[in-house]
């Protein structure tokens, strides 16, 4: 097999992954692969589905010994082109998808080029998923925007997400990095990314983050309300990753406020509301919104329901509190799938039913 075709089956190999790996014209994917993958790199990670597997299985398929593939499959989850799930001793390898995965695990390898080409081409890949329903993301209210007496599901409430997690790890937002790498950047924490359990235990193997304890994670909650940021966890009920998100930065929100109506396109359960007769026309929450839904209308500000993403980042710093958050009606809320694994069998399913398979 020459080396182009190692990367066009590596290609379709991640485009019929949950997430997809859309073609593109200008084959701008295909360079990220020829950069990031060498061509036995790449002939590997074909073999590699979303099913945790021993080096002795994926031995048999690469007719390869078992122990020299262990070594090549180590340095492949070391560089961020698989994920590597450890129990005790033993190692098991799976695929990764390039968003999320493959793009975040390279957070400590960014260079102008990957940074440039990634930038090319994200665009294109998110045109391609708003055809889902079901989005990787979904968007939880930042703790202080909701009400004691609102009840709120335990996989919305962010607080109580972190406590239940016994292993944390922070990383560098990629986003954020990339953008300041670029002379693009927002001035914002970089420190800001919360990983969970196994996915904690890969970050911190590959020193692409460092472990802490809930105490800490709190408090980066807490920072997530002064820089105005959005929580934007996995979507599942099992939490795998908060991200904290800003609209200058992050490629999902960045993408989301091109459209007219992003609240149509996320998964979210609030909206945020003005109460009109207590708003001085103070501007805090129009400075504050990530994505350009308030605006002044007549000195008083106006929630464009098309654009909420119901974050609740305008809500604790608005001096009147005249902001709320409110709940969806129940015909419009949507209930996570259990797990990740349910989440990637759904986003199978809508993909091919909306022939996005290649």
């Amino acid at each position: 097999m020459n080396d182009i075709n190692a990367y066009e089956r590596l290609a379709r190999h991640l485009d019929r992954l949950p997430a997809g790996f859309p073609r593109t014209e200008s084959g701008v994917e295909l360079k990220i692969l020829q950069k990031l993958f060498t061509p036995q790199e790449a002939q590997l990670a074909v073999l590699l589905s979303l099913k945790p597997e021993s080096v002795e299985d994926i031995a048999e398929r690469a007719q390869m010994p078992p122990e020299e593939l262990a070594l090549r499959l180590e340095e492949m989850a070391r560089k961020g082109l698989i994920f590597r799930l450890r129990k005790g001793s033993e190692a098991r390898y799976m695929a990764a998808q390039f968003v999320i995965g493959i793009w975040e695990y390279h957070v400590n390898a960014l260079d102008e080029e990957l940074i440039a080409l990634v930038n090319e081409y994200i665009p294109v890949f998110f045109k391609k998923t708003l055809a889902l329903k079901t989005p990787q993301l979904r968007t939880i209210p930042l703790p202080r925007s909701i009400t004691p007496e609102q009840h709120v599901m335990p996989y919305e409430e962010a607080r109580r997400i972190i406590e239940e997690q016994d292993k944390i790890v922070v990383a560098p937002c990629v986003c954020r990095k990339e953008h300041t790498m670029a002379g693009k950047g927002c001035q914002r924490p970089l420190e800001t990314c919360l990983v969970f359990g196994a996915g904690a235990q890969y970050y911190e193997d590959n020193g692409l983050g460092r472990p802490i304890d809930r105490e800490e994670a709190l408090k980066i909650l807490h920072m997530a309300e002064e820089h105005a940021l959005v929580l934007q966890p996995s979507n599942a009920q099992k939490v795998m990753n908060i991200c904290l998100c800003c609209g200058c930065c992050c490629q999902v929100l960045k993408n989301l406020k091109k459209l007219s109506s992003p609240a149509e396109y996320v998964a979210s359960n609030y909206f945020a509301r003005v109460r009109q007769e207590d708003c001085i026309g103070c501007e805090t929450c129009v400075e504050r919104c990530q994505m350009e839904a308030i605006a002044m209308v007549e000195a008083t500000a106006h929630v464009d329901a098309k654009r909420c993403i119901g974050c609740g980042v305008c809500v604790p710093t608005c001096p009147q509190e005249a902001i709320v958050l409110e709940a969806k009606s129940e015909d419009q809320k949507k209930t996570p799938p259990a797990h990740p694994f349910d989440l990637y069998k759904i986003m199978a399913m809508q993909r091919l039913a909306s022939n996005l398979d290649p």
